[in-house]
């Protein structure tokens, strides 16, 4: 039952092979004895203690013969920034927001709750969405402490800011799992964890309810072990929000059932961009290796692979985080005004200074240097240097990086390596898809990344799911 999709746990309820209740229990007791004690993998930080009683309610629903859907009776983990109107809190990882509560759902958990969906607990994650410090290790946060890499716990990278989420999929710990991407955050741990995350495009889901980091780069997603639970997931996610007016770009781009797009034959016709000999410069050499087996395969699958020039003109700054520094300051500070007025901080400052009298170990081991260079802006966005800097972003990532490659080589989608060039289509507001590519000698995953153009989710779904059926990478890490 861990390693069973959504499909098939559903199929388990509809039969009456296990309850909802039961499921829910399963998933608890895993967490009890590989997150908690055995490899201590770490990934979930609190449980939703009315879980069970949820589960015993979507099965009351079941018996009475009403079913919501795909996500009935399902337990889910939600990374730690996403908010709840439940007994659990949402801090980010931070022990500066011990307490906060939120006061109404996040639009994404408002859909999930419709959809029937159990709400088992939240991730940890790298402490604010790893806009901390630059030297902070990933899957490090003050209140959760270390996520560890279900497939070498301690040894291996367990990836950026949504790794809990990602480390408790891979573990099994419940089916499905939502990260938060702004530069990487749901592709690189997805990647570091062998499993398919999903980035979606800016606007496809709503980010109200989320702690924001940088609002023009935000979104939530899917991460699963198949990309069939990664669609079933983002069929739900995605939905217009009229209080979210990013959503409005999505309208009749979008679609209710991302399912329709898992076809096994999907590589005929496709024409994928490459660099000059598949040769990615910034990776490992068995890194490498695995790549250069893959491409073959998708050869051998109906690709044509056209070599290109360098997939994006930020190749050389694809992590410069100037914009994000900007946008933090506006957007946290509003988060955090909202909060409950007995909690200690309700403006970036207040976090700073709470760090500074009371988290001494993580101001000792890491400091808290991104911090204070958002506090530093004037929170108005009309630096020059913040407008020069996203303008050249979305120039770069946009009409002279992604849409230009793909319309001058009439290419359908971009690949890339793991998490390498995953800067570009979280600059651009574009979506991206990895999928478990295979493991080096030594047992660390790799993957290969999907890149399409703006709303390509479809297209993306179905190329994922055509290579991972064909090849069936991904194996469970031995607990």
């Amino acid at each position: 039952m861990a390693e069973a999709d959504i499909t098939g746990l559903q199929g388990g309820m509809r039969n009456r092979e296990f309850s909802s209740k039961e499921l829910t229990l399963a998933y608890m007791d895993r967490i009890a004895v590989y997150d908690k004690s055995g490899p201590c993998i770490n990934s979930v930080i609190e449980l939703n203690p009315e879980a069970i009683l949820i589960a015993e309610a979507r099965d009351h629903e079941r018996s009475a013969g009403m079913n919501r859907g795909l996500l009935h009776g399902i337990p889910i983990l939600l990374k730690d920034n996403i908010d709840t109107c439940d007994l659990m809190h949402t801090t980010a990882g931070s022990l500066a927001l011990t307490g906060h509560y939120a006061s109404e759902d996040a639009y994404v958990v408002r859909l999930l709750r419709q959809a029937g969906a159990i709400i088992l607990g939240k991730t940890n994650m790298s402490e604010m969405a790893k806009f901390l410090t630059h030297h902070i290790p990933n899957g490090f946060s003050s209140r959760g402490g270390c996520v560890r890499n279900p497939y070498a716990p301690g040894k291996l990278d367990v990836g950026g800011s949504s790794c809990g989420s990602g480390a408790a999929v891979a573990a099994s710990l419940a089916a499905v799992a939502v990260g938060t991407e702004t530069l990487g955050s749901i592709i690189n741990p997805a990647v570091e964890n062998s499993i398919v995350g999903l980035n979606p495009s800016i606007g496809l889901v709503s980010r109200r309810g989320i702690m924001p980091l940088a609002p023009t780069h935000d979104t939530a997603g899917p991460m699963a072990r198949s990309v069939k639970d990664a669609a079933i997931l983002l069929s739900v996610l995605a939905a217009y929000d009229p209080e979210d007016a990013s959503t409005l770009m999505a309208k009749n781009k979008s679609y209710p059932d991302y399912t329709i797009f898992l076809q096994k034959n999907g590589f005929q016709g496709i024409r994928i961009g490459i660099p000059p000999d598949a040769n990615f410069p910034k990776l490992p050499a068995e890194h490498q290796q695995v790549v250069e087996r893959e491409i073959e395969v998708l050869r051998q699958l109906g690709a044509k692979m056209v070599e290109v020039e360098s997939i994006t003109g930020l190749e050389r700054q694809e992590w410069d985080m100037r914009a994000l520094v900007y946008e933090f300051k506006p957007a946290i500070n509003r988060y955090l005004a909202k909060l409950s007025p007995h909690l200690p901080v309700h403006s970036l400052r207040d976090m700073i200074d709470f760090n500074f009298r009371h988290n001494r170990e993580l101001i000792e081991a890491y400091g808290q240097d991104l911090l204070i260079a958002s506090e530093r802006t004037s929170g108005t966005l009309t630096e020059p240097e913040y407008i020069q800097a996203k303008l050249r972003d979305l120039r770069e990532s946009r009409e002279n990086g992604i849409d230009a490659i793909l319309s001058n080589h009439n290419l359908d989608v971009l690949l890339s390596p793991g998490h390498d060039g995953v800067a570009a289509p979280a600059k651009a507001g574009y979506p991206s898809i990895t999928v478990p590519a295979g493991y080096t000698a030594c047992g660390e995953p790799s993957g290969l990344t999907f890149i399409g153009g703006q709303f390509s989710e479809g297209l993306l779904i179905r190329l994922a799911y055509s290579y991972e059926q064909a090849t069936l990478h991904r194996r469970p890490p031995n607990l």
